[in-house]
């Protein structure tokens, strides 16, 4: 509750001039896909709440939103592709993208292959992480990740942004079903997980069937 008040107290100076909403809004998303630990789904329920304040409109803040998300997850993308294994070089890298971490999203992909990257904007802690990794080993095309990361996003932003801007007046009622739609998420990841796990080892086990 303190950072979505935090949040909405950064946002509401928009009364001042309505583009710093959406300026706002935009540049702590971008902030969110660099690593930085600010949580993007508080992030978008409180550009949700500017918008049911009246100082934005809702349907303009779900597409800045959805930008500030895409636009942040592209970069780290970008520079992965671009600078290699050079980029964990890089101070501010090297704090998120430890050995540890850095072998683990290896193996999520080596899991998972390119669906991880979709599962990955659910995964707070992780997504920084694999879409730099994802750029890194230069086998996903750009517009492959975006299709993915896109698809994901469609999901995720419309969820937060309305769900602030309903429940604008109401937060009591708004922090309630933002934990529900948090456990929902999680629920959701875990089927699609699960799923791909189960067609992973199917794979696995008849390739090893078909190779005898």
């Amino acid at each position: 509750m303190d950072n979505l008040q935090l949040l909405v107290n950064l946002f509401s100076h928009a009364h001042e001039n309505p583009l710093f909403a959406y300026a706002a809004v935009f540049s702590v998303l971008l902030i969110c896909g660099f690593g930085v630990p600010i949580p993007e789904d508080i992030s978008l329920v409180a550009g949700g709440i500017i918008a049911g304040l009246g100082y934005a409109d809702v349907n303009t803040m779900f597409f800045v939103g959805l930008a500030g998300v895409l636009v942040g997850d592209s970069m780290m993308f970008v520079a992965g592709r671009v600078y290699g294994e050079r980029v964990r070089c890089f101070p501010l890298v090297a704090k998120f993208l430890t050995e540890a971490r850095y072998a683990a999203v290896q193996d999520q992909f080596h899991k998972y292959g390119k669906r991880v990257l979709f599962v990955a904007r659910f995964l707070p802690g992780l997504r920084t992480p694999i879409f730099l990794t994802a750029g890194m080993t230069r086998r996903v095309p750009f517009w492959r990740f975006l299709l993915l990361d896109g698809s994901a996003a469609l999901i995720s932003v419309p969820v937060w942004v309305y769900l602030g801007y309903y429940g604008a007046h109401k937060r009591e009622w708004l922090m309630s079903w933002v934990h529900v739609g948090q456990k929902g998420i999680l629920i959701v990841l875990a089927i699609v997980i699960t799923a791909t796990a189960i067609i992973y080892f199917r794979r696995k086990k008849k390739n090893s069937q078909s190779s005898h």
